[in-house]
Order: C-alpha cells, then structure tokens, then sequence
C-alpha cells in the first residue's frame, strides 16, 4: 500500500526533527561536558527522548503506517502535530545556535 501525502509530509517533518534534535543534542553534549550543570544535562535528556520519539515516528510511518491507515482526520492532526513540533524545535535550535 503507497504512503498518503499526509503521512509522507508527516516523516518528512519527523525527519527534520531527527536532524534538529542530532544538533542541538550534539550542542548540549558540548556544553554539558564543559559547565556539568543540572539544567543542561536536563537538555540532554530531553534532546535524547526527543529524538528517540521521532526515530519510531519514522519507522512507524514507513514500514507499519497502517496505525494511521483508517482515518484521514488522524493523518491530517499527526501532520499538524509534527509541524508544530518542528517549529518549536526549530525556536530552540535558533536561540541555541546563537
């Protein structure tokens, strides 16, 4: 069965998210071998959760999407629910980066 355009704008933006997350990740790593504060390892995790979440994101949507097959509605909030997810990922690679 082919990928709906929902789903495959879904990885798409999961996959950015993957590749925001490996930045800001390896930033964080950076800073937390650097300062061992309490709040950048707290970073680190959440970086690590993140990008965890987006890897079976993708797989799921790939290999086994038939978890979003039945309803269009679900497709259609998973997509917008990534996208937000990317802008706010991509809020904080901006303040990170600077």
């Amino acid at each position: 069965m082919a990928m709906s355009t929902q789903l495959l704008a879904a990885s798409v933006l999961a996959g950015i998210n993957v590749v925001l997350l490996i930045a800001l990740g390896t930033v964080w790593i950076r800073n937390y071998r650097t300062f061992r504060t309490n709040l950048v390892l707290g970073l680190v995790a959440f970086a690590a959760v993140m990008l965890v979440e987006n890897l079976v994101a993708v797989y799921f949507y790939v290999s086994a999407h038939m978890l979003y097959v039945a309803d269009p509605g679900i497709q259609t909030v998973v997509v917008v629910l990534r996208g937000l997810q990317l802008l706010a990922l991509g809020f904080l690679t901006y303040v990170t980066m600077r």
